[in-house]
């Protein structure tokens, strides 16, 4: 999947009450059927990372995170220092 493509979280919806204490957050909703198809489709390993965002227009949203650390490399034993 291309970096600029956003992938939506389907079944989870997270929502801001503006009038809510500080203390609150959000509120996140979840379809069951939903999210636990997404789940079993997008996870690597078990796990699954979701980001929350905002929008231009205010409106959050929730997005899967694709991101995935490139390898680190080796250090081979041989070096002369």
């Amino acid at each position: 999947m291309d970096k600029q493509t956003k992938e939506f979280a389907n079944g989870f919806i997270f929502k801001r009450n503006d009038n809510a204490p500080d203390f609150v957050v959000g509120k996140l909703s979840i379809k069951a059927q939903d999210a636990i198809m997404f789940i079993n489709q997008k996870n690597k390993n078990g796990w699954l990372n979701l980001d929350i965002k905002k929008s231009k227009e205010g409106k959050y949203y929730i997005e899967l995170d694709t991101y995935e650390a490139k390898p680190k490399m080796e250090v081979k034993e041989d070096l002369p220092f």
